[in-house]
């Protein structure tokens, strides 16, 4: 933790307010109890492979003066994404290019970078979900957070396109601190589409996003995670419904070393929902990681988890998840499923569900599983003229279908089938 000191948080700079939030971080560091395997939260992971001396935070000579902006068009992960509203592109955790249509600029739709906004909603807002779910790396995160996307919907404006946040990451030996802020005001819509992404760098990425959403707000997110084989995730996206809210949450994970994914939802109002979708497919070393809270804390709430995943060669995946229904949650309905293809030998999925249950007027279900391909699914394609490399291809994209279709901008689906394609074929390439 040499390189990860309070006058190195001091030194990013930016607002006073930020500066002072950083180094209040920083300063809790030594005191820091770093995670283990023998911890549940963190059983079955890699962390004990994680050594932060290797790492260095990027500085200002690096990450350049906030406000700078010297990377337009975001190029074709940008254009995959079809017709946006806005676009903001953040290399290394800060944004160096942003553009929002004038329409929505009219209705006082915001798109900023958090170290050069000058709303006061940014600092009044930025932590709100994080600080309510802490551990060890949000913190270290909090310690060097330089700048980052900040989107903010006024009441009752309904966004029709996708906003959309390109992260880029890199350096060797470098760890970088990406921060989305969304916050939707009451009766607002939109959807933002986030893509992190890396080159094949030994970097570490400690990223949170925040996700707002005001009462009968609704909100359609993804989560595209795309990183070089090297790359070491850790990240944090956590949700606060209000009232009538609804959350359509989607996450896909085909990239990284090590990625890891804490998807929280807080059902704070009363009728608020929460759908979350996952689609992750391992391949070579990879380990994907997810840990899931579905939190309800008010009556007549609903959340619904789906997660399905692959796992080739060596590769590995973890999912572990809670359902809390808190005594103020009556009539609450809750479902958690769990679904795992283990493709090779040598390849390894766990799964864990789990149930809180504190209410007693509830519906709750939970499901897991974890196996190879069906044989009477593959003796089925093959006798009807398929030959096996293909009748798996097409097993395991029907496999993802209900998923996938479920996306909430369709136009990075063929983008998205593809890459599985390929992980798929690869193997076969190798096999033959």
């Amino acid at each position: 933790m040499s390189s990860f000191t309070p006058q190195a948080a001091r030194e990013l700079g930016g607002p006073d307010w930020l500066v002072d939030r950083r180094v209040a971080a920083a300063e809790q560091l030594a005191s820091i109890t770093w995670p283990t395997p023998a911890e549940e939260i963190w059983r079955y992971s890699r962390v004990d492979e994680l050594d932060l001396e290797k790492y260095r935070p990027l500085g200002d000579d690096t990450l350049g003066e906030a406000g700078t902006e010297r990377a337009p068009g975001g190029g074709p992960l940008a254009a995959e994404a079809g017709e946006r509203a806005a676009l903001v592109v953040v290399r290394d955790g800060r944004v160096v290019h942003h553009e929002l249509d004038e329409s929505l600029e009219a209705k006082d739709v915001t798109i900023c970078d958090l170290a050069t906004c000058e709303l006061d909603a940014v600092r009044d807002t930025l932590g709100t979900c994080s600080d309510a779910s802490p551990d060890a790396f949000t913190v270290l995160h909090d310690a060097f957070l330089a700048g980052g996307a900040f989107v903010k919907i006024p009441a009752g404006v309904v966004v029709e396109r996708p906003i959309v946040v390109l992260h880029w990451s890199e350096g060797d030996g470098c760890a970088s601190f990406p921060h989305t802020l969304v916050v939707l005001e009451e009766g607002a819509e939109a959807t933002v589409v986030e893509r992190y992404g890396s080159p094949d760098h030994d970097h570490l990425v400690d990223a949170v996003v925040e996700l707002l959403v005001g009462d009968r707000a609704h909100l359609r997110y993804l989560s595209l995670q795309e990183h070089g084989p090297r790359t070491w995730q850790i990240a944090l996206q956590r949700a606060h419904l209000g009232r009538e809210s609804t959350l359509r949450s989607s996450a896909v994970a085909l990239g990284g070393d090590y990625a890891r994914l804490r998807s929280e939802s807080l059902l704070a109002g009363e009728l608020s929902e929460s759908d979350l979708l996952a689609v992750y497919f391992g391949d070579g070393e990879q380990m994907l990681d997810f840990r899931t809270l579905q939190d309800h804390d008010a009556p007549r709430t609903r959340s619904d988890l789906l997660f399905k995943g692959a796992v080739e060669d060596h590769a590995r995946s973890v999912y572990s998840g809670l359902v809390r229904l808190r005594t103020t949650a009556q009539k609450a309905n809750a479902s958690q499923t769990n679904r795992n293809l283990v493709l090779t030998e040598g390849a390894a999925a766990e799964s864990i569900p789990n149930l809180e249950i504190e209410a007693n007027d509830v519906k709750c279900s939970h499901a897991s599983a974890v196996g190879p391909i069906d044989d009477d699914q593959l003796y089925y394609l093959e006798s009807r003229g398929i030959p096996p490399d293909e009748a798996e291809r097409l097993i395991v994209l029907g496999f993802f279908d209900d998923v996938f279709n479920r996306l909430p901008v369709k136009s990075l689906v063929d983008p998205l089938r593809r890459t599985v394609i390929e992980k798929i074929e690869h193997r076969s390439a190798t096999r033959a």
